[in-house]
């Protein structure tokens, strides 16, 4: 496999800096910990504690400019075909901003502003009406985004609606919600892009016989058709477009519950908070914009130093989900091993994502992060002014969060070997200046273009997941046989499995 020659460059720097430690970088660097800190309206991001001396950032700033990042990301926001492999463009920003140039970007801009106001008018007959409970229904991008916003901004939550979520096909969920409901009392919201998912279909199903009405049945989905065949009334159905995938989709009607439970005004200020960051994406140059020295810094820590791995830790128990968030958007959008064109990508891509929040974990990962033999990047998140006033608790908090930092970083010396602490573990640390919701909005758009920037370097597609349908295929092909033992399995571990199951079924009849 041919190594890309930006890859050579990074690994030379890489080389170069073996011995260098993080407490002697914060001191070389030529502009202090002010030039390794980023600002964008409520988050404030400070670089200083990751790997990268001034030679190498330029370095990784000439591998952007020779992928012309800067056209890369003029091409995302005006509405080219940047999913290649799908044919079609990406253009989740429009839903949030109006900064792309070009009919393309101008009519998904225009669609996304008439679906917001169609979402309104369904919130307030909502509000108007009896209905208590809201049932989310859907997996993937139409539950873990507004899961995480839901939790994240639960403080701004008058209590109108209580909401609820079924994702898994595991009937035990459903069997575990519906007795706490009153169907006469619950709406249920269908998201589905193409309005196929199976585990859509399965728990869409249970509801609309449980409710035994279709009135309080809505639907958000790409394919309108299908989703009135299945019993939603056309006035009940908000559209998606397939310019839209469904781990960008949070800022779309696929906020539905996070409208309806927090208000629309808190939605909109969500988006206005994203737009913000798109703004900043479009216009800064490579050297000042957050999204590229994010996404920069990730490429670096997985090709230049070979770390596989990436903790997302907010120091936030309101952001518990933000991690699993992640999980999807990056590892959905990076996990690829080939170019636009097919060809092998030639380097590592991708990383692991998983975390948790602080001060939680420290008492479960932590050891591993300090003292295990891997070396794990992490991305630290804090806020600066908590939604109570126990002030008290929220020092101890933010103690914890840069004490954490620091320790990673320099590490501990003593002459005890059991109780050393290497240090050189590199991280980023964001503040927010609250968890409002322009800084959630903020934050989350973020990783969007951080994921983007990332696979340009890489030359993959973000915007495809092949990978998620193959397991689906092969579940439906196999469906039959769960039925039926006489049924024909061509793979012989999985026809050894079923006929365990089979086993085990009849002999509880």
């Amino acid at each position: 496999m041919h190594t890309p020659a930006w890859l050579e460059s990074l690994t030379s720097h890489a080389a170069r800096m073996a011995d260098q430690g993080l407490r002697d970088l914060v001191h070389m660097r030529s502009a202090g910990v002010a030039g390794e800190t980023l600002r964008v309206g409520p988050i404030l991001a400070c670089f200083a504690r990751q790997r990268i001396d001034d030679q190498a950032w330029a370095a990784l700033l000439a591998v952007a400019r020779d992928r012309d990042m800067e056209g890369a990301i003029r091409a995302l926001f005006d509405g080219v075909a940047v999913n290649q492999s799908e044919r079609r463009p990406a253009l989740h920003m429009a839903l949030r901003s109006n900064l792309g140039e070009g009919a393309v970007a101008q009519q998904a801009h225009a669609q996304a502003q008439a679906a917001r106001q169609t979402l309104a008018r369904m919130i307030d007959e909502l509000r108007d009406s009896k209905v208590t409970d809201l049932v989310n229904v859907g997996i993937g991008g139409s539950d873990l985004g507004p899961r995480l916003a839901l939790e994240a901004l639960r403080d701004l939550n008058p209590g109108r609606f209580r909401v609820h979520f079924l994702s898994t096909v595991d009937a035990h969920a459903s069997e575990h919600l519906l007795p706490t409901l009153d169907p006469s009392r619950t709406a249920a919201i269908l998201v589905s892009k193409s309005f196929g998912t199976q585990e859509t279909q399965i728990n869409g199903a249970r509801l609309k016989q449980w409710l035994g009405s279709g009135d309080r049945l809505y639907a958000v989905s790409a394919n309108v058709a299908k989703a009135q065949a299945f019993g939603v009334s056309p006035e009940r159905v908000l559209p998606i477009w397939d310019w839209v995938g469904g781990r960008y989709s949070l800022w779309s009607s696929v906020g539905f519950v996070i409208a309806a439970a927090l208000g629309m005004d808190v939605f909109e200020r969500m988006l206005a908070g994203a737009a913000q960051m798109d703004a900043h994406v479009r216009q800064a140059p490579l050297a000042e914009n957050l999204a590229v020295r994010h996404g920069l810094t990730a490429v670096w820590n997985r090709n230049a130093m070979g770390y596989v791995s990436q903790a997302i830790l907010p120091y936030d128990e309101r952001l518990s989900r933000l991690s699993a968030y992640l999980q999807q958007l990056v590892m959905e959008s990076l996990g690829k091993s080939v170019t636009h064109a097919g060809a092998p990508v030639g380097c590592a891509t991708g990383t692991v994502i998983w975390g948790g929040s602080g001060t939680d974990v420290q008492h479960s990962f932590f050891q591993e992060l300090h003292q295990g033999t891997d070396t794990i990047p992490m991305d630290f998140i804090g806020v600066v002014r908590p939604d109570h006033d126990q002030h008290a608790a929220h020092a101890a908090l933010l103690a914890n969060l840069l004490a954490q930092a620091e320790g990673f970083a320099n590490g501990a010396h003593p002459a005890d070997p059991q109780k050393v602490h290497p240090g050189n573990r590199p991280s980023t640390l964001f503040l927010l200046d609250a968890l409002s919701p322009e800084s959630f909005g903020a934050l989350l758009a973020l990783y969007e273009h951080s994921v983007f920037v990332q696979a340009t370097i890489w030359g993959i597609n973000p915007f495809d997941q092949w990978g998620v349908e193959l397991g689906k295929v092969l579940a439906n092909g196999l469906l039959p046989a769960l039925t039926d033992p006489k049924a024909l399995v061509e793979d012989p571990v999985t026809a050894a499995l079923l006929a365990h199951i089979h086993g085990k079924a009849a002999s509880r009849a």
